[in-house]
């Protein structure tokens, strides 16, 4: 079969596997014409007030009734499984979606908790959403290839099995870009995903199938990965919260790589969720879980406490040296700065140096070192073509084993740069930037990771949160006095669009040191109380 009538097969199996009680009347579809989709669930009167009680919820909140038996697991498990049906066919965010196994995984919890009175674990009955990468027995993890469909996996990821150990219900897979190495979730096998606050712009990538069913309120909680920024891109483009832990704390074992065998810079996985107090629930629950037990890369530090500090001493990086945020952005932080300084915070200037252009530089190296063999082996089987996002990948060439060696001493004598510059700032906690130059953009415009990026490089912990700035249209206004410092710069200026973008939520980004999880998620806590 040609890759065209095997994506076109998926495409319609997964439309299959919506039951006819989840699909959305054609007379209560909201038209073309309506960007922001995400009131429809209330306006609507498609979901019950249960329902939307339910999934308007958070996942803390849903833990506490299930535990409660205020509510069942099944009660819960069926109205996210009709929310994120119904968000799917508003903004095409899902890969693989399999109702009936939750339901009936809700019922056994629900049936256990009536017969012990006991939860099976922190998790128990709360639906989480999964990003394509992580195999799921018996079901796709295509990462976006053709190639890949219907070749169920054999065998569980590990955080899945850790997850399901917990209490965890699985009910979806959620749409990721080709090999999930570009910054918008868009691929030839399921199409792209759109965002549900704004269908005419990105929703990010690469977990932006979660970031979009997350922002639809499809999902109380998900779980994506970040090699580049794909966790904390699309929780920026929806405005949702999400933690970029370091390597080493969540495990990573026995998913799916569009680059498998990179270890230049290493894949973590994360949460992703709507409010801050979820993400580190459950950062706390897998970590309790000792997965260091079952994962042998998996550091043995078990979850800290931090106490938080009074007052933070915070760097504050306005500009990397390469991209100039958007003016929504400078805003955001400007009025972020001002509030942490008037609230007794310690706030300086981060001077990146040369240090970020050097991590960006390394960063794209790493990811073609291959000569971009990994995703054309993929692509090869079915004739499928190489995506015009891929361009990079498919214009490298291969690094031999001396050169890769001496990428590898590059990259680590950047990260001893990067720990002396965080040193020169005596007594310094964090920094704070954004983590895009954009809110988010239109289709096909998002073109520079190196906020994020730099983080991968260094395998620093990170949290992106909504500042609680959207963007104006009458005040966040070009520059008149523009100059561009690189191309990427003059990319990202002349796509900026303040009447599109309009209303938007405008994300920023905290980041601490190497395995300062628990530090950074109790600092974004502190920051959020100024704001």
């Amino acid at each position: 079969m040609s890759w065209e009538k095997i994506a076109k097969a998926k495409q319609a199996a997964l439309a299959e596997s919506i039951p006819s009680e989840y699909r959305i009347p054609k007379d209560l579809l909201p038209p073309d014409s309506q960007l922001d989709v995400t009131p429809w669930p209330k306006q609507s009167g498609w979901l019950t007030v249960k329902e939307l009680e339910i999934t308007e919820s958070t996942a803390s909140t849903i833990l506490q009734k299930i535990a409660s038996k205020a509510w069942t697991s099944e009660d819960v498990t069926k109205a996210f499984c009709k929310r994120a049906a119904g968000g799917h066919q508003l903004t095409n965010c899902l890969t693989d979606f399999f109702p009936d196994e939750a339901i009936k995984s809700a019922a056994a919890l629900d049936d256990h908790l009536q017969r012990t009175g006991k939860v099976v674990g922190p998790l128990h009955g709360l639906p989480i959403s999964l990003k394509d990468n992580f195999n799921i027995k018996g079901k796709d993890s295509t990462v976006g290839f053709t190639s890949l469909v219907d070749q169920p996996a054999e065998y569980n990821a590990t955080l899945v099995d850790i997850l399901q150990g917990l209490g965890a219900v699985l009910y979806c897979k959620t749409n990721v870009p080709t090999a999930m190495m570009i910054a918008e979730s868009v691929n030839n096998t399921f199409g792209r995903t759109i965002n549900p606050l704004n269908r005419a712009l990105t929703s990010g990538g690469s977990s932006g199938g979660e970031s979009a069913l997350i922002a639809f309120g499809g999902s109380p909680l998900g779980v994506g990965t970040d090699i580049g920024g794909s966790l904390r891109i699309p929780a920026a483009c929806t405005g949702i919260f999400t933690l970029r832990p370091s390597h080493g704390r969540f495990t990573t074992q026995r998913c799916r790589s569009g680059l498998a065998g990179q270890e230049a810079v290493k894949s973590v996985n994360g949460p992703m969720a709507r409010t801050l107090e979820d993400i580190t629930m459950y950062s706390k629950a897998v970590i309790d879980a000792k997965p260091w037990l079952v994962d042998p890369t998996m550091l043995p530090i078990p979850w800290q406490p931090v106490e938080p500090k009074p007052k933070l001493k915070i760097a504050v990086m306005w500009n990397d040296g390469i991209c100039t945020p958007t003016p929504p952005v400078t805003r955001a932080l400007k009025e972020t700065v001002q509030k942490l300084k008037n609230a007794g915070h310690e706030l300086v200037d981060w001077d990146p140096k040369q240090l970020h252009l050097k991590a960006l530089q390394l960063l794209g190296r790493m990811f073609v070192a291959d000569g971009g063999k990994s995703v054309e082996a993929l692509l090869k089987p079915t004739g499928e073509p190489w995506r015009p996002e891929m361009k990079m990948y498919e214009d490298a060439t291969e690094l031999g084993t001396l050169d890769m060696w001496k990428l590898h001493l590059e990259r680590t004598e950047l990260q001893r740069q990067y720990l002396e510059q965080w040193v020169s700032y005596d007594g310094l906690d964090a920094i704070l930037c954004p983590t895009a130059p954009y809110p988010t953009v239109k289709h096909g415009d998002f073109k520079y990771v190196g906020y994020t990026g730099v983080y991968n490089v260094v395998d620093y912990s990170a949290v992106s949160f909504p500042s609680g700035v959207t963007v104006e249209k009458a005040v966040d206004t070009p520059a008149a006095e523009y100059k561009a410092q690189s191309e990427f710069c003059q990319a990202a200026h002349d796509s900026y669009d303040a009447e599109a973008l309009h209303g938007m939520p405008v994300s920023l980004q905290l980041v601490a040191q190497r395995l300062e999880e628990e530090k950074v998620l109790a600092m974004t806590a502190t920051v959020l109380q100024t704001l």
